[in-house]
């Protein structure tokens, strides 16, 4: 990987801390003070944690945090969600009257690809698993409770085709985007980008109690890196 844009050299572990640190300060704050002081819907505000945390991996590729922190950060919010599960803490996030893992099963697939992606030297591949879970799954569920009038059911869960269609373009997009980024506008981006934005949001559809967090990242990061060395 080569030094970010805007340094001459990979900032040191301090800096690192600091600034993925304050972003995630941050994100908590808000969280509480949404819930807290407004009438903000608590899957709002779930959404609103799970997009921005999400973008962390973002500032991780940017800033070369090492693979260490970005694991040992995923085993400290994991341990924190399960507990989350079990007792009343993080209500902001986990207060949407249901019982799910999908917190703790998010930030165990953050810590998995960063474990597999940077000690290959191809984190770009960890933050499109990311960041189409992220903004997929997170836009997808906003938009198929406010706008969702076409409803499907698999097994006992209910789905709007709005909120799939948002998470299929959405996915679209993010791969684009990534993509487009290390490799270029070649005709191999447009098309995995298509092919995982189908997979993704099958992934979606139909994974249960939560695990989505889990299959969605994991599936599109590996089915674009095997894409990826298949076509290019």
């Amino acid at each position: 990987m080569t030094a970010p844009l805007w340094f001459s050299t990979v900032p040191p572990l301090w800096l690192q801390i600091a600034i993925t640190g304050a972003w995630i300060g941050l994100l908590g704050l808000l969280a509480e003070w949404l819930h807290r002081y407004t009438d903000t819907g608590s899957e709002v505000v779930r959404k609103v944690v799970h997009i921005g945390t999400g973008n962390v991996i973002l500032l991780a590729w940017w800033l070369h945090v090492p693979a260490w922190l970005g694991i040992g950060a995923s085993v400290v919010f994991s341990a924190i969600a399960f507990l989350s599960y079990r007792l009343p803490i993080l209500p902001s996030i986990n207060g949407i009257g249901r019982k799910s893992l999908g917190t703790f099963f998010y930030a165990v697939s953050i810590g998995i690809l960063v474990a597999w992606f940077w000690s290959i030297q191809q984190p770009q591949y960890a933050a499109l698993g990311v960041l189409v879970m992220t903004w997929g799954d997170g836009l997808a569920a906003l938009v198929g409770q406010r706008f969702g009038t076409h409803s499907y059911k698999l097994w006992d869960m209910q789905k709007t085709w709005e909120g799939s269609l948002t998470m299929a373009i959405v996915s679209a997009l993010v791969s684009f985007l990534i993509l487009l980024a290390v490799q270029g506008a070649i005709w191999q981006t447009w098309l995995i980008s298509l092919v995982v934005a189908i997979v993704a949001t099958g992934l979606e559809a139909f994974s249960k109690f939560g695990l989505d967090n889990l299959t969605v990242p994991l599936g599109s990061a590996t089915l674009c890196f095997v894409l990826c060395q298949l076509l290019l």
